[in-house]
């Protein structure tokens, strides 16, 4: 932002370097302007703007060069007057304007969070390093959690199956010890009816004995002639005391008979019983392998309903974590655009506070200017100059370069004059 010249003193534009410069004559040979035609300082204060002037040349011309400005002349201070106020009115309002805005980005900072700018770019890795190990961790909970269940329905199996198997040899011993009795009562009757026999075999063979020592005595009293006649009391009948026995032994022998086929047909009801017991017990192995199978059966029916309620509640929480993940989503939207709102706005402060800077340095500059260019901006009194670049004429704002090796000026106009040099007005 340039503008005219901001504050100018007085100041006198010397022609001449050497001896004569308070006589009446001319100046140097040097010199452009001789002490006849010698410049009419004015100065131009920052706060009021007054134009005063004085003449530092010879005594012949001074009188003549004093007096009032003229209309031009103060109508230029006073346009350098106004565009130096509303410069200063606008400076003031931009100063205004960004102390609001670094008040409304304070308040602002300090609503929403911390002031200054923090960068968390160096936490998105390590952040989403832990979002993985999560997911993972996560992914291998369901693991286990499925291989814990898929254990603690195999040990439920096998728990049943082994109350199952312990419930069958329950019954199988309930069974053992209630045949127990039925044996012993069988083997005592066994051991009774062995012993009858055996005695009743020991019996048949002593009369057998008999028998044969009773034939032999019989049959050695028939054969001898002896006939010998006692005459005593006639004694029993042998004959009918033998069939007496032998019908006794008959009796014996027939009772012996019935208790021995008494026996076998018990031993053949046992037998029998043994067989239907077995039978009885295969059927019992049949049913229990039906029951088993039916248990197993209905175990893996309960595995599958198990199994198919851990998937629907595996579902369900994978629609409940998409759900979740799209209520993020749009919050990390909203978060990024948050940020690029942040940075917009850090930018526009950044922006607002180099124009400030400038504005400063600006001020800081025009302020120097306007007070170390107390000796370069000076009023000219002439009729025409002519720029030293693009030969203009009858300028009425020149720029003016002191030589460096002597006291020889050089104008440029405004077209061609730098920047940062001060104006000249030709009067």
């Amino acid at each position: 932002m340039s503008c005219g010249s901001k504050q100018t003193s007085k100041s006198c534009l010397r022609g001449s370097s050497g001896g004569s410069g308070g006589s009446g004559g001319g100046g140097g040979g040097g010199s452009k302007y001789s002490s006849a035609s010698s410049s009419r300082i004015t100065s131009r204060t920052s706060g009021g703007g007054r134009i005063s002037g004085s003449s530092c040349g010879g005594g012949s011309s001074r009188s003549r060069n004093v007096g009032i400005l003229s209309n031009d002349e103060k109508l230029t201070m006073q346009s350098l007057n106004e565009r130096l106020a509303s410069y200063l009115d606008v400076v003031r309002n931009l100063e205004m304007e960004n102390a609001q805005l670094e008040q409304l980005i304070r308040e602002w900072y300090q609503k929403q969070g911390p002031t200054g700018t923090k960068d968390y770019s160096h936490y998105y890795g390590k952040i989403e390093d832990l979002q993985n190990q999560l997911v993972t961790a996560a992914v291998e909970t369901n693991k286990v959690l499925l291989d814990l269940d898929n254990t603690r329905m195999t040990a439920e199996d096998f728990r049943i199956k082994y109350e199952t198997e312990y419930g069958l040899r329950q019954n199988v011993e309930a069974d053992i010890n209630s045949l127990r009795p039925l044996l012993d009562n069988l083997t005592l009757n066994r051991s009774d009816l062995e012993m009858q026999f055996e005695s009743l075999k020991e019996e048949m063979i002593d009369l057998k004995k008999n028998h044969e020592e009773e034939m032999k005595s019989l049959q050695t009293q028939s054969s001898g002639d002896v006939n010998v006649e006692v005459n005593a009391a006639p004694g029993e009948d042998l004959l009918k005391k033998l069939n007496d026995m032998r019908q006794e032994y008959e009796h014996i022998i027939q009772k012996n008979r019935e208790e021995v086929e008494r026996w076998y047909e018990m031993s053949q009801q046992v037998q029998s019983s043994g067989q239907e017991v077995e039978s009885s017990n295969q059927q019992i192995s049949a049913l229990r392998r039906d029951y088993q199978s039916l248990e197993i059966e209905l175990q893996s029916q309960i595995s599958m309903s198990l199994q198919s309620n851990l998937e629907d509640t595996e579902r369900r929480y994978n629609m409940q974590l998409q759900q979740i993940q799209g209520m993020i989503g749009p919050l990390e939207e909203e978060l990024a655009s948050i940020r690029c709102e942040m940075e917009s706005q850090n930018e526009e402060y950044k922006m607002l506070l180099g124009i400030k800077t400038r504005l400063e340095q600006e001020i800081a500059q025009y302020r120097a200017l306007l007070e170390e260019g107390q000796h370069d901006i000076r009023y000219v009194h002439s009729d025409s100059l002519t720029c030293h670049l693009c030969k203009q004429m009858k300028m009425k704002v020149a720029t003016f370069i002191l030589g460096t090796t002597g006291p020889s000026i050089t104008f440029l106009c405004l077209l061609c004059r730098p920047v940062n040099l001060p104006l000249i007005t030709i009067v």
